[in-house]
Order: C-alpha cells, then sequence, then structure tokens
C-alpha cells in the first residue's frame, strides 16, 4: 500500500513551488509597471498663424508694420530665428524664445520704395503695396506731343489750343458731365429757345469778373461772337457761326471790297447778335438743331470786349465799314494774349517748351483744387515715358505701339476703350485728279498710270472698296481698339445706325469690280498710282501698305507705289487735287450729324470739295437735315444720305478708333468727355484715395 503521507506532502511542495512562482512573475509584472520609464519629450516645433499686415497700402517713405502669431507646439522649450520674406528674399530676421505650449506675436516694420510686394512668413503669405510719394502735389503737369497754335479763341481750330483756351475762358454752357446731349450753365443762367428754333436768348450771370476785375456784361458776351464773325479768318471755325446765323460758310463769299457790301454784311453780324442789360439773344437765319453744342466749345469764348480793344482788336461797331480791316488778319489779335474768367489764367508760354496755368484765386465758383496746371510739350516718347514713371509728369499721351511698356507699371492709371468721335482714317477718291499730279504716272490708262478721271467710274471705287482688308487693319494699327464704322454718322453721333450696310474684304468681289471697270480695259492694260501718307502717320502707313499688297495681289498689272511725305506736302496736293487718293480724319467739331455728312459729302464740305465730289440731291439732303428740328424727320435724312453713301462710294470710312487715358494714380476727378479737346483742370486734385 503506497505512503499516502508522502505524496500529501510532495503535492503540497509543488503547489507552494507554483504560488512562489506566481508571486515572483506578479511581483516582476507590477514592479515594471510601477517603474516603467518615461519616454522622451515630444521634440519642440513653431506654427505660424494669423498674419497681419497694416496697412496694405503705403506712400514711399510710411511704414508698414507685419505681425505673425509663433506657437511653440512641442513639448520642449525653443529658440530660433524667425525670418520676415519679402519677395522672395530675406529682409530680416528676429530671434524667438518659447517654453513648450507657448505663444508670442513677433512684428516687423518695414519702409520700402514704391512697388507691390509678396511677404512671406513661415509660410504665410500676404501683399503690401508702397505707392510712389505724390510729386508737385498742387501742380498737375501734362506731358503731350504739340503745342497750341493760337490763344485766341476766334482763331483757334486745333484741340491743342482748345484745351488751353477752355480752362481760361467760358462759355455760355458747358457740357454735363460725360455727356454731349446735356449741358449746365456756366456763364449763362438760364436759356430758352422759340418753337421755330430761330431764337435764342441767355440770361448773362451776374457778378463774373475777368481775370483783370472787369465785370462781365451782356455787351461782352455780344461782341465776342460779332469778333468771332468779323476776324472769320480762312480755314478756321467761324463757319460754325456763320452757316447758323447768317446762312453762309465765310464772309467772303460778299465782294468786301465794296463799301456798300461790306456795309451790308456788317450789318448782317451786327443784327444777328443782340444784347440788353441782362440777357443776349441771337437770331439764327436757319433752325439749327447743334447751335447749342457749338456754344458750348471754345470757338464760343466769352472776351472782355474793353481789353481787347486795348490791344488793338477790333473796336467794334464805329461804323459798318471799318470793320472789314479786322477781316482774316494773317495773324491773331490775341496770339499770345489772354484775359477770361475761367478757373485758371496764363501764367506764361514758353515757347517749344510749356504752357504755365495759375489758379484764379477770384474765380466766381469754388477756386481750383489744384494751384497750377503745365502743359508740356514732349514730342519723344522715350523722354515722356521716363518722366511718366519717375513721377515727374502726371497725365501723358501714349502712342498706341507702346502701351505694352507701360501696362500694368505700380502706380499708373489707364482707362481703355474710350468712345471717341473720331473717323481715322478714311479713304477718300478725288473724281477729277489734277492733270498736272506727280502721283499718277503716264496720266493715261495704258499700265504706266491713271487719267484724272479713274474714280469717276464706280466700279474702280467699289473694287477699292473690297480690296481693303479692314479687320488686318484695325489689329496692325490700332492693336484692335477699333470699330468699322459704314458711313460718316459713326457711333456716338445722333441717328447713328448699326445696322447700316458696309464694304467687306473680299477679293472675289473686288477682282469683279475691277475686270468690269473700265469695260474691262482697267484688267487687261493695268495700271500704275501712288498713295501718298504723311511721314509718321503709323495707321495711315499701314492702311496704304495693306492696299498695295492686296491690290497688286489680284492682278500682277496693277502696280501701287507708297509714298511717305512731310505733311505740309501731302496736305497742299490734297487741297490741289492731285493726290489720286488721300487717307485722312475727322474729328468732330460738334457731336451731330451734319459736322460730318458736310465735309464728308457736300459739295462744298472740306473734303467732299477736294475730291470735286458733288451730287445736287447729297446737297440738298444735308442742307434739308441741318434745317430739320423733327428728329424722326432728321432721321429720315440721314437714312437716305447713308443709302447714298454706300451705293456712290465716294469714300470709305476705315477706322473710329477708342481711346486710352493714362495717369498717375495719385490723380484724382478725371472724366472723359469724348468732345472735350484735352485736360480740363477744375475737375481735378492729387492725392491718393
Amino acid at each position: 500500500m503506497p505512503n499516502l503521507k508522502s505524496k500529501s506532502k510532495l503535492a503540497l511542495t509543488k503547489l507552494e513551488i507554483a504560488l512562489i512562482i506566481c508571486v515572483i512573475v506578479i511581483a516582476a509584472v507590477a514592479g515594471y509597471l510601477l517603474f516603467k520609464p518615461s519616454p522622451p519629450p515630444k521634440p519642440a516645433e513653431l506654427v505660424f498663424s494669423n498674419l497681419i499686415i497694416e496697412p496694405t497700402k503705403v506712400t514711399e517713405g510710411e511704414t508698414v508694420r507685419i505681425s505673425v502669431t509663433v506657437e511653440n507646439t512641442g513639448g520642449s522649450p525653443i529658440t530660433s530665428s524667425v525670418a520676415l520674406v519679402i519677395n522672395g528674399k530675406t529682409e530680416t530676421t528676429k530671434t524667438v524664445s518659447l517654453e513648450a505650449g507657448k505663444s508670442k506675436v513677433v512684428t516687423f516694420e518695414v519702409s520700402k520704395p514704391a512697388g507691390k510686394y509678396t511677404v512671406n512668413i513661415g509660410g504665410l503669405t500676404g501683399v503690401f503695396e508702397v505707392r510712389m510719394a505724390i510729386k508737385n502735389p498742387d501742380t498737375i503737369i501734362v506731358a503731350t506731343i504739340g503745342e497750341p497754335e493760337t490763344l485766341d479763341p476766334a482763331w483757334c481750330y486745333d484741340t491743342a489750343s482748345a484745351e488751353v483756351i477752355f480752362n481760361v475762358y467760358e462759355t455760355l454752357i458747358f457740357f454735363k458731365g460725360n455727356r454731349t446731349d446735356e449741358f449746365e450753365p456756366l456763364l449763362a443762367t438760364e436759356w430758352w429757345i422759340s418753337k421755330d428754333g430761330l431764337t435764342y436768348v441767355f440770361k448773362i450771370r451776374k457778378g463774373v469778373k475777368f481775370h483783370n476785375g472787369n465785370p462781365l456784361t451782356p455787351e461782352d458776351v455780344e461782341y465776342s461772337f460779332e469778333r468771332a464773325m468779323v476776324q472769320d479768318r480762312d480755314g478756321g471755325p467761324v463757319w460754325m457761326f456763320l452757316e447758323p446765323l447768317l446762312g453762309i460758310y465765310s464772309t467772303r463769299e460778299f465782294n468786301l471790297s465794296d463799301p456798300e457790301v461790306a456795309k451790308k454784311v456788317g450789318h448782317m453780324i451786327d443784327n444777328a447778335v443782340e444784347s440788353n442789360a441782362t440777357h443776349v439773344i441771337f437770331h439764327l437765319k436757319i433752325p439749327y438743331p447743334p447751335f447749342m453744342q457749338i456754344l458750348a466749345q471754345s470757338w464760343a469764348s466769352i472776351v472782355d470786349k474793353e481789353w481787347c480793344i486795348e490791344q488793338g482788336d477790333w473796336p467794334g461797331w464805329i461804323d459798318y465799314v471799318q470793320w472789314v480791316k479786322y477781316n482774316n488778319p494773317e495773324v491773331p489779335p490775341l496770339q499770345e494774349k489772354m484775359m477770361g474768367t475761367g478757373p485758371f489764367k496764363l501764367e506764361r508760354w514758353e515757347h517749344g517748351v510749356q504752357i504755365v496755368l495759375v489758379r484764379n484765386d477770384n474765380y466766381w465758383r469754388e477756386p481750383a483744387k489744384i494751384k497750377r496746371a503745365i502743359i508740356k510739350y514732349i514730342p519723344e516718347w522715350s523722354t515722356r515715358k521716363l518722366m511718366f514713371l519717375a513721377g515727374d509728369v502726371d497725365i501723358v499721351d501714349v502712342p498706341r505701339e507702346h502701351i505694352k511698356e507701360i501696362e500694368g507699371v505700380p502706380g499708373i492709371r489707364c482707362y481703355k476703350d474710350l468712345p471717341t468721335l473720331v473717323c481715322s482714317p478714311t479713304l477718300f477718291f478725288t473724281f477729277h485728279i489734277d492733270p498736272e499730279s506727280p502721283y499718277i504716272g503716264s496720266g493715261k490708262l495704258d499700265g504706266n498710270g491713271i487719267p484724272p478721271d479713274f474714280f469717276t467710274d464706280i466700279n474702280v471705287r467699289k473694287a477699292f472698296a473690297y480690296v481693303f482688308d479692314y479687320d488686318t487693319f484695325i489689329k496692325d494699327a490700332y492693336l484692335g481698339e477699333a470699330i468699322r464704322p459704314a458711313n460718316p454718322i459713326i457711333k456716338g453721333l445722333p441717328f447713328y445706325d448699326p445696322n447700316d450696310p458696309k464694304y467687306e474684304f473680299n477679293l472675289t468681289k473686288a477682282e469683279e469690280y475691277f475686270k468690269k471697270a473700265y469695260n474691262g480695259k482697267l484688267w487687261e492694260v493695268g495700271f500704275y498710282l501712288e498713295i501718298v501718307y504723311n511721314v509718321g502717320n503709323i495707321a495711315r502707313k499701314t492702311a496704304a501698305e495693306i492696299l498695295k499688297h492686296n491690290i497688286e495681289s489680284i492682278n500682277p498689272k496693277f502696280k501701287v507705289y507708297v509714298r511717305a511725305v512731310e505733311w505740309p506736302t501731302m496736305l497742299r496736293a490734297m487741297v490741289k487735287g492731285q493726290l489720286p487718293i488721300f487717307l485722312i480724319g475727322w474729328l468732330a467739331d460738334y457731336p451731330d450729324p451734319h459736322n460730318f455728312v458736310h465735309p464728308f459729302m457736300h459739295s462744298k464740305g472740306v473734303f467732299a470739295a477736294f475730291q470735286a465730289y458733288k451730287n445736287p440731291e447729297v446737297d440738298a439732303l444735308i442742307e434739308e437735315g441741318i434745317r430739320t428740328l423733327d428728329p424722326a424727320k432728321r432721321n429720315e435724312i440721314y437714312r437716305k444720305l447713308a443709302k447714298i453713301y454706300y451705293e456712290e462710294v465716294p469714300s470709305v470710312p476705315l477706322a473710329q478708333p477708342t481711346g486710352r487715358h493714362w495717369e498717375r494714380d495719385w490723380v484724382q476727378g478725371w472724366y472723359y468727355n469724348p468732345i472735350f479737346p484735352g485736360i480740363y483742370f477744375y475737375a481735378l486734385r492729387k492725392g491718393y484715395g
């Protein structure tokens, strides 16, 4: 029998051993858990947030404050550099010490030259702009390409002269804002027009003084208009008074050497404009719808009668014969003298350099915000560009071919796509060329020239109209910044119709009409002619070269020579009827279709006369159009004229360019009116914002 006691002891011993082992394991585990080593702390790490740039626009010399919040998101303290990076380059650094979990704001202050800047701190980005310090803060300086012809309002017929005049002199009324068909009172406070359109009455503002202190009177107003009609220089603007007031285009339509005739014309002028103690009355010969537009422009400026007479000008109606001595003078009586009522006075004219105007502190309205206005004459683009970029001029003339050089430059503001009342250039055909013209080769239809009546064949005119690549011209000459007019009634004028038909580029049609011309003889023998343009006029040169290329591509017997001449040479040849075709533009005198259809289509119009184009029906319609007050009836007349223009093709408008205005961004107050001859300084000030 087994020994049970011994077995019992053995089992107990094994149990004890197992318990001991368990105790040891438990103790070991507990010890490990109680005395496990701590993990190493998380590395220090800087996190950036809340980048603030104040202000985001400053002027040179001013400080920009840049701040950022920096936080240590790690478990250890850190000392590190915070870098301010501007435009990709480290501007400066700051040392930051932060305990674990702490944060602080780091601030930088910088002062930079003019420009646009991108800030980067710790991957956070922002921008600020430093604007150029305003130079000459009380003066507006304009850089342009040519100086005035005159300072005499009755003589002035160019924009450079008119820009000066309409800042120094004033008119009875002024265009309202950017409108060309609404007016606001200026030297007249109110007015009324008779129902038949033949009488205009203006009440003259009281309390206005000329720059010399003389008070403005209705007599000064009457004298101003009569003086202009007395002067009536060749090629001047006074036809715009003579046509509505006397029914003529020039006082020299009469034999003024005959004293009785001179007396009669003198009475006509005197009776056309009358004044009393408070009002001025205009008596029109015919109704003239654009008369108000004419009265709002520089040639209608009011002069000081007493002062003019002191300068040796027309003395008024002593009798009705002596006025002839003052008619069509060789030199304007007020060529370099000015005495107006306007917001600026003439300080000096440095010929070939600049004109300086100074503020009229006694102006009847609130004085201008700037003290001086300076118009500098700088023909070289490179010089104008450098001065503009440096801030030495505020407003500049930028040739279209150079716009990419300054477009987008900080500190320069550009207004684009400004509507204009310009048709430029137009291709005019001369119907009866001077046989002595040096530009028509042999003068015969023999392949070596053209006959003087070459363009009387309508097929030739239509062929030229179809052969021209209008889209390429606008792209090359105007960088696409122009539209195609169909006729002289261009966009922006009353009675403009965008649906009027116009010729399109079509070489097949051009060839068809060339083959019809002269019963086929032109196609068989060919021709030679010269196209003249004035040196430096890129648009006219481009048009001439397009004509040459396309005409010669149709028939190898067709030869065109493009000749560059100086402007006076081209002008003389055009007036003499020596140019077989001429390329020239027209800028509105006033915003009415009459001011375009008359020079383009009337036999006595400027261009039509040069062309020797005459159509009695057209003349009658144009004269009816200007006498008609009913807008609906006027529209019917101009639609008829547009139809005839398309059918007869006396000329072909090539483009109506849009405009641009360039100024420093510190110029404030400028606004655009397409009829303005230049900058109206009274509206301007200098400053940011």
